[in-house]
């Protein structure tokens, strides 16, 4: 297991961002997307995702896989619900 991402300085966000994802298991043995977030305060979050969500945040992203996802904005999920 690899050490989790630093989180960034919280002087500059204005919104939550993406710290860092990964894909895991779930209790059922699905995948899931486990996401971690940062917020402007310094509170620090881990949200898990579905599948079918976690796939339309990274296309939202623009990107190709959970690691792609660190630096992008929380708010990104919403977009296309």
């Amino acid at each position: 297991m690899r050490a989790a991402a630093p989180l960034p300085a919280t002087e500059a966000l204005t919104e939550a961002v993406i710290v860092s994802a990964s894909v895991g298991a779930g209790h059922d043995g699905e995948a899931e997307l486990i996401v971690r977030l940062i917020h402007p305060n310094g509170a620090a979050e881990t949200v898990t995702l579905d599948a079918e969500l976690g796939f339309h945040l990274m296309n939202n992203c623009g990107v190709s896989d959970a690691a792609g996802l660190a630096g992008q904005p929380w708010r990104k999920i919403l977009e296309g619900l």
